[in-house]
């Protein structure tokens, strides 16, 4: 992936946890011509047989973070994967992120890989509806420790110290801010007009396939 022209076209949804960027990934990625990628779910799928894994649980065993870099060289790995099996097709596909990057180096690391159309900002200054909303979907998924009002405070914290940074980091003309607080329909309804009216989706669209 030498070239600019090489590039992965690139729709980033970003938010809090709780903000619904997850939902709004996966409806966008039943819709032909975007290929969703969730870093989550990505990370919980992780085969540790491969280097790869070994070196994932070579950090999660001891409790930390596994490092930027191989963060990176995971997404790129399962991306190769997924366009080696014709699953995402880049010269068709607009890629769909959520829960990567997942900070401002992250970003940086990234950029040789992708070109960002948009980041989609989804917005919701109410902590308590995001804590709400959190603690709503672990009682669901019967994952009781994150209905925690600490575990909920923490990771919105480190959201708002290490996430939400990035928005610094693309220009302000690829951010678009969405008030995430309103319906999910309404909320891909805004997506969907931004992307519609970007030069390189009406490109992408126009290719018979």
């Amino acid at each position: 992936m030498g070239s600019h022209t090489d590039k992965l076209l690139t729709l980033l949804v970003l938010g809090a946890p709780g903000s619904g960027k997850g939902t709004q990934g996966m409806a966008l990625g039943t819709i032909p011509r975007f290929f969703h990628f969730s870093c989550g779910d990505a990370f919980r799928s992780l085969d540790t047989r491969t280097r790869i894994g070994q070196e994932f649980l070579k950090y999660s065993s001891r409790g930390e973070l596994v490092p930027d870099e191989v963060t990176v060289e995971f997404w790129k790995a399962q991306i190769d994967n997924s366009r080696d099996s014709h699953l995402f097709k880049p010269d068709i596909d607009f890629l769909v992120l959520d829960g990567i990057p997942r900070n401002v180096r992250q970003a940086e690391l990234m950029e040789n890989y992708m070109d960002v159309q948009q980041v989609f900002h989804l917005s919701c200054p109410d902590r308590s509806e995001l804590a709400r909303r959190l603690r709503k979907r672990a009682l669901k998924d019967n994952r009781l420790d994150d209905a925690n009002s600490e575990v909920i405070e923490r990771r919105i914290r480190t959201y708002e110290d290490e996430t939400k940074p990035i928005l610094e980091f693309y220009s302000p003309a690829k951010v678009t801010n969405i008030d995430a607080t309103r319906p999910p329909a309404q909320v891909m309804h805004d997506i969907l007009s931004r992307v519609l009216e970007l030069p390189k989706w009406q490109e992408v669209a126009k290719i018979v396939v």
